[in-house]
């Protein structure tokens, strides 16, 4: 059923959407991916914890990617032994690293003090690696850049290069890119790292080539497919990636009503029931998220805004055929990934109901509720 009709059907707003044969079908073309490559694939939870997903994706994948104890647990819990845990992050902490530990099945430490600290504690089989910060920058953006000046992500790649640890080391792990449309940084992460690491690179047992990659935004594949076809085949390695937003992005949707309408110096107000705190990263990366009901050259303008009291809790101005009225309803699209995980309960104003979309039904998946506002506050 297409939004603007199954918009209607949502009983109450604002409603996070999702819809099962999206993120199938997002599957389904890193499943062709895998089969004509080799790579093995993970989940990246930090995109979207949610457990129904986490079922839908954990058949075409090897396993998932966290980044925390917590996330570590659910994908525990939800894979039951079926399949692979890789871990990253720069917060590991000493009281958590036992678990950690008994939880994951690779671990890629962040940092050479973390290797120091804990890499001889880690029991057998679990394997070892380090991310690395191969010192190249793809983001125009800082804010998105990994490798930027200064990162807290990763070894720098010539101090790696000076250590005496590969006979220990099993793995690398890297991650240079946000929302990449082309393979032309893969190409060139992986011939740096070579160049630096020169034959203690045939050492390794698997390499992680992260994620960031828009797959089904990249025309040819053949770039990607040739390169982890020769890694697999010339150094015997089993290589990974870990997409999130990939798998998601398209299959998202913010359901939103018309709560009110005024005109302020000779713009058009339009106030929504959902706020940008439902979608931090418009104002974060201030974004403007797309809108379905946007007609561009439309004959109507307005300013969707959200229901807060934060003066930039603002959408951003949008152009229809028709005028906004309140008991409208709107929906932004593409906000699958990095919404839900970041969505807060600002003011007060409760976190939207969670919806999904499967074999043509609208299946409830979770209420919010002043019961669980309560128990975050009530102390």
């Amino acid at each position: 059923m297409p939004m603007q009709q199954l918009k209607q059907f949502i009983p109450s707003s604002p409603a996070f959407l999702l819809d099962q044969q999206s993120v199938l079908h997002n599957l389904q073309d890193l499943a062709e991916l895998k089969k004509l490559s080799g790579c093995k694939v993970l989940y990246s939870l930090k995109a979207l914890p949610l457990a129904s997903v986490m079922h839908w994706v954990k058949n075409t994948v090897e396993g998932f990617s966290v980044s925390s104890l917590y996330e570590a647990r659910l994908a525990y819990e939800i894979l039951a032994g079926t399949g692979s845990i890789h871990l990253t992050t720069p917060g590991l902490r000493a009281e958590e690293m036992a678990e950690l530990m008994r939880l994951c099945s690779h671990i890629s430490f962040n940092s050479l003090n973390q290797w120091q600290r804990f890499s001889g504690i880690a029991p057998q089989p679990l394997s070892l690696g380090l991310r690395v910060n191969p010192k190249l920058s793809f983001a125009s953006d800082v804010r998105f850049d990994p490798c930027r000046p200064h990162s807290k992500l990763g070894v720098d790649i010539q101090d790696l290069c000076d250590q005496d640890i590969f006979k220990q080391l099993q793995g690398l792990h890297f991650h240079t890119v946000f929302s990449a449309t082309d393979f032309e940084p893969l190409l060139k992460t992986v011939a740096t790292i070579r160049e630096h690491l020169g034959s203690h690179f045939a050492t390794l047992q698997w390499l992680n080539l992260g994620g960031g990659y828009l797959f089904s935004q990249i025309n040819d594949h053949r770039p990607f497919i040739e390169l982890v076809k020769q890694l697999r085949q010339e150094f015997g390695l089993a290589v990974y990636i870990e997409p999130g937003k990939a798998i998601l992005e398209q299959a998202g949707y913010l359901i939103s009503s018309v709560i009110d309408c005024f005109n302020s110096d000779g713009k058009q107000i339009v106030v929504l029931d959902t706020s940008i705190n439902h979608h931090p990263e418009v104002f974060e990366y201030q974004r403007q998220p797309d809108l379905i009901e946007h007609q561009a050259g439309g004959r109507y303008s307005a300013t969707l805004v959200g229901s807060t009291c934060l003066a930039g809790d603002i959408f951003g101005d949008y152009h229809f055929e028709q005028p906004l009225n309140i008991g409208d309803r709107v929906v932004f699209n593409n906000v699958g990934a990095y919404t839900l995980i970041k969505a807060n309960r600002f003011n007060g104003y409760p976190l939207p109901d969670i919806y999904a979309y499967s074999n043509q039904q609208l299946i409830p998946l979770k209420y919010d509720s002043y019961e669980a506002y309560r128990q975050q506050w009530f102390v």
